[in-house]
């Protein structure tokens, strides 16, 4: 089912991965989009640390890249958000993201073997 968030209710923090390069290119402009957008249609956000760890290592891991963590206000996002999974952890924002709505960066912690272990400060 989906259900779209009630963006003024909620007004919690959500949080993105991505390649530290791929941002970097966009922060100075009106809107972002992640490397998958053209294809997914929309952007992948994961609410929780742990969750977050979990997703980078099963889809990101053999990606050498350094990775950000994008904090984001989700009560500031323009586009549409929806929680589409049942736990209400995953929600996807259906347009490109309004770069204002970003509160934190932080840098993503990998051990020698290229997994996820950590958020670090801001980045």
């Amino acid at each position: 089912m989906t259900e779209p968030l009630d963006r003024h209710a909620a007004g919690g923090l959500t949080f993105h991965l991505t390649p530290a390069e791929v941002w970097h290119r966009q922060a100075n402009t009106d809107a972002y989009t992640p490397e998958a957008y053209p294809t997914d249609g929309f952007i992948h956000c994961t609410d929780g640390e742990a969750n977050l760890l979990d997703v980078a290592n099963r889809y990101y891991r053999a990606d050498p890249r350094d990775y950000l963590v994008l904090d984001i206000d989700l009560s500031k996002v323009i586009a549409p958000v929806r929680y589409e999974d049942d736990n209400r952890i995953y929600p996807h924002i259906y347009g490109p993201l309004n770069p204002d709505a970003v509160v934190g960066i932080h840098r993503v912690k990998r051990d020698g073997n290229g997994a996820f272990v950590g958020v670090a400060g801001n980045g």
